[in-house]
């Protein structure tokens, strides 16, 4: 399983769209792994974990073909992490044109009701509520779904009162990641059924940085390492297992240097746009 960090900033980019901050100033002038566009990942050629409104930017840096991705899975509906107005552009013979390998095909989006409510209205906007070629999953927490060779099991975040936010659990061939954001420290639910699984790759939200705990809505260092501690302790994640942080916002105040002087020490990799890794 290829894994591909696209974006790793949280909601307003890093440095923020509007923001005068130290940590933006800082990053602006120091460019390289500072430079956060907001959270996506791919994995494989065909999968695209949330579906980030800096898509266009990923698909030119990275010169990824994204009328290759079939499969969406998305977390919750908030716009850093859910973009339809760009998705509806996959529409073929009005926005898109394919070769031969991909004319006249669809794509499957995984998410919760919310989500399927803004691609709806969306879809109402664009084309009078008719499309043929986007083929949505509601998906129920704790059940597994395959999207190709992956198979997709969405669990219980701790995100926000008016949505039932998800992070996932993505397998191929024996090989787990827990794809763990948007969520503060996860739910019971969800702790008791990792009980279950053996993690290779966990992925977490970082968005508070140092800054402060974390651990409603959003993580920070210190809850990272709190859910780090108890995956250990229950067996699911081991000392083989790679404990990855994204999500960063400059409300966390620190940039991708001053973030690995903080995580490495607790045995965790600061993730950049781009990163790449294999399971």
């Amino acid at each position: 399983m290829k894994l591909k960090y696209l974006g790793t900033a949280a909601y307003e980019g890093f440095p923020g769209l509007f923001c005068e901050c130290e940590a933006c100033k800082q990053a602006e002038r120091e460019g390289g792994k500072n430079i956060r566009t907001r959270t996506s990942m791919l994995i494989n050629e065909d999968t695209l974990m949330d579906f980030s409104p800096d898509a266009y930017l990923h698909k030119l840096k990275y010169n990824l073909n994204l009328a290759a991705i079939r499969y969406f899975v998305i977390t919750h509906s908030h716009s850093d992490h859910f973009n339809p107005w760009d998705l509806v552009a996959r529409c073929e013979g009005n926005y898109a044109h394919f070769d031969e390998a991909n004319k006249g095909s669809t794509v499957h989006v995984y998410g919760n009701d919310k989500v399927e409510a803004y691609l709806d209205q969306v879809v109402q906007v664009e084309f009078g509520g008719n499309q043929n070629f986007i083929d949505y999953h509601r998906v129920t927490p704790f059940e597994t779904y395959e999207a190709g060779k992956l198979k997709v099991t969405p669990l219980l975040a701790q995100h926000q009162t008016d949505e039932q936010s998800l992070i996932y659990l993505i397998e191929e061939e024996g090989k787990v990641l827990l794809y763990g954001n948007d969520t503060g420290i996860f739910p019971e639910e969800t702790f008791e059924y990792l009980k279950n699984i053996k993690l290779d790759v966990i992925s977490l939200d970082c968005t508070h940085g140092t800054r402060h705990k974390g651990g409603y809505g959003h993580l920070g260092l210190e809850s990272c390492v709190e859910i780090k501690e108890r995956l250990l302790e229950m067996g699911s994640a081991t000392q083989q297992t790679t404990f990855i942080l994204t999500h960063f916002s400059h409300n966390g105040g620190l940039c991708h240097e001053a973030l690995e002087e903080k995580a490495i020490p607790h045995g965790f990799i600061i993730s950049y746009d781009g990163m790449e890794l294999t399971v």
